[in-house]
């Protein structure tokens, strides 16, 4: 069936013109909207999503692509050909909720208890529809191949990673050509788009440091080895470690964010455990933050006759924008939208993204798309993650109308198309 609000598109379907796609798209956004919010009643986590991939498979209905599942995972790959060979680019969005209860108090609340679309991957979805129901509208006119990938487990579990083992990207060397994505903001202007080349957002590394002293009475600590002081003793080094010996231009934050030991009050337990995150935007930072941490933890714990044991586990990779794709995009942009309405973004973000798996392998862009709700300053607004975030939904038209603006000018440019 089709998605109410978002009529069915042919083959046949004439081709809107270029200078409409804005318009177009505007035409779209109940659709559009009526497709966010109904992943947004019904969300779920990590790499199983087996309700959102139907609705993406019945929003998708009608439209001239080849459609394919993933094979271990609840993904939806959508491939549009137009009508003369050319170059191939991937449009992104991930599909997963976080694990938490919503506060929002918006009519289209969650209706899953401890879970909410607190990232805006429902928006990132519906917007990605809209641009397929877009592209084929003009697919006649397009030289080149559109592989939307609606993506789950970005929040958890690598689902870009996945993807890419299970041939989203084609054979090797990889048949896409180029990629984007987009990350909705509520605190950015709604309707406007901020780009960066070079690394946006950072990798994301997981830090357990397990402290293993001796046990004893509390009353006799001189009789006990206690953990707890010696990992006290390694989270203050490590954040002293960072500000002397990471450069400000080429940052790390690390982040210890539980401390766990002991269970009552009268005694002294055997281990103490550190729980954190580091961010980076380079390899070469990473890895020598890294070997830093594992340095200090292990002469620390020496020091005072205790040992630890060292989990840094690899999480995400920097995301680094192409410079020129994403000069593309902006360029793309700016005549869609306005230069009032397109911004370069100064500073990198030290969340992380999973995307970053596909701009490794083909050269892309994620950009950040506006949607804070009209009559509120950013000071007033919850940030993503917050269980009261809330976007203006007509920024989704916007959206829409970018990836699908950027898919066009990317066959429209010059290179040496397959």
């Amino acid at each position: 069936m089709t998605t109410p609000g978002i009529p069915a598109t042919t083959p046949d379907t004439p081709a809107p013109e270029q200078d409409d796609l804005l318009a177009d798209a505007r035409g779209l956004l109940p659709g559009i909207v009526a497709v966010r919010r109904t992943l947004h009643r019904a969300p779920e986590l990590g790499l199983h999503l087996p309700r959102t991939q139907r609705t993406v498979l019945d929003a998708l209905e009608g439209l001239p692509l080849a459609i394919s599942k993933g094979k271990g995972l609840t993904s939806v790959t959508a491939v549009l050909d137009g009508a003369r060979p050319g170059r191939t680019i991937l449009l992104r969005a991930d599909m997963d909720a976080l694990p938490q209860h919503e506060d929002t108090g918006l009519e289209f609340s969650s209706e899953v208890p401890g879970a909410m679309h607190a990232c805006g991957h429902d928006a990132h979805t519906a917007m990605l529809v809209g641009a397929a129901r877009l592209l084929a509208a003009r697919r006649e006119r397009l030289a080149g191949r559109v592989v939307f990938m609606f993506q789950p487990g970005e929040e958890s579990g690598g689902g870009a990673r996945h993807m890419i083992d299970e041939g989203v990207l084609g054979d090797e060397p990889a048949a896409v050509d180029g990629a984007f994505a987009l990350h909705i903001s509520s605190r950015q202007d709604s309707g406007t788009l901020g780009l960066r080349p070079g690394p946006a957002l950072a990798s994301a590394d997981l830090v357990r440091l397990t402290v293993h002293g001796g046990g004893g009475h509390a009353s006799a600590p001189h009789l006990a080895l206690d953990p707890i002081p010696v990992a006290c003793e390694i989270v203050q080094a490590l954040q002293t470690m960072i500000t002397r010996t990471v450069s400000v231009f080429d940052p790390a934050v690390l982040t210890i964010t539980r401390i766990q030991a002991g269970t009552t009050t009268n005694i002294i337990p055997e281990t103490a455990e550190l729980l954190g995150t580091l961010r980076t935007l380079t390899p070469d930072t990473r890895s020598t933050v890294r070997g830093r941490i594992a340095r200090l933890a292990e002469h620390i714990a020496a020091a005072h006759g205790a040992t630890v044991d060292i989990d840094l586990t690899e999480g995400y990779p920097p995301l680094v924008n192409d410079a020129g794709f994403t000069t593309l995009a902006t360029e793309t942009a700016t005549a869609l939208l306005g230069a009032e309405r397109v911004h370069h973004v100064a500073d990198p973000v030290m969340g992380a993204e999973d995307f970053s798996y596909v701009l490794e392998r083909v050269p892309g862009t994620m950009a950040f798309l506006g949607a804070r709700p009209p009559g509120r300053t950013p000071e007033q607004t919850p940030d993503l993650h917050s269980n009261r975030v809330v976007f203006d939904e007509d920024a989704l038209a916007t959206g829409a109308a970018v990836h699908a603006a950027v898919a066009q000018a990317f066959f429209a440019q010059s290179g040496h198309p397959k």
